[in-house]
């Protein structure tokens, strides 16, 4: 299994790189985004590496990080979705922008993805978005931040932020101690409790 390459870039084609790791050229099929962030042939270069074993063929892919690496996996949890159509993903939106459109159940941002029709943007923000526990801080903050900046916020969320900004901190801590606290208290919470429970996030 291999899970990591560090070599140079031998070449970079349309979907891959290959990258030579002391003499010895791996072909890793990669995202549009991943891709262009490599450098240039001779440039060294390490990749997060996910290896499909098949009865036919072994496969590569790479990626940047393992966050995105993760992101690869669990996409293709869902019915559907396999290798191809994450890449495509991936290559659209990085792992902050498909953890909001989650979070906002946002299936036009998923559908940009080329192969992504309706139906399947639909499965893809509906059953992760109790599926992937290990984004949800992330995806959460991105939202609220987006909601108070938009205004739509609920009013006790609104007021608990304003609450702790005026009690000195900024305004990115204080979304994200109340974010914390919507989890732990739930979406109905009153602004009292979303308080106190958020300067015990800020108190750790």
């Amino acid at each position: 299994m291999i899970g990591k390459l560090k070599g140079t870039i031998d070449e970079i084609g349309e979907d891959y790189v290959l990258v030579d790791v002391h003499g010895v050229c791996y072909v890793a099929h990669c995202s549009a985004r991943t891709l262009s962030k490599l450098g240039s042939t001779g440039e060294a270069c390490v990749l997060f590496i996910e290896t499909y074993v098949r009865e036919d063929q072994l496969k590569l892919f790479g990626f940047m990080t393992a966050l995105e690496r993760e992101w690869f996996n669990l996409l293709q949890s869902v019915q559907g979705v396999g290798a191809k159509v994450a890449l495509a993903v991936l290559s659209t939106l990085t792992p902050g922008e498909l953890a909001n459109a989650i979070a906002l159940q946002d299936r036009t941002a998923v559908s940009r993805a080329p192969g992504v029709g309706p139906k399947v943007a639909m499965r893809l923000v509906t059953e992760l978005k109790n599926r992937a526990p290990a984004f949800a801080g992330e995806a959460i903050n991105i939202a609220l931040k987006q909601e108070l900046g938009e205004g739509v916020a609920a009013a006790p969320v609104a007021d608990a932020v304003s609450a702790l900004t005026n009690l000195g901190y900024s305004r990115d801590q204080a979304a994200n101690a109340v974010a914390a606290a919507m989890k732990t208290a739930g979406d109905h919470a009153d602004s009292a409790k979303l308080i106190r429970l958020g300067l015990k996030e800020l108190a750790r």
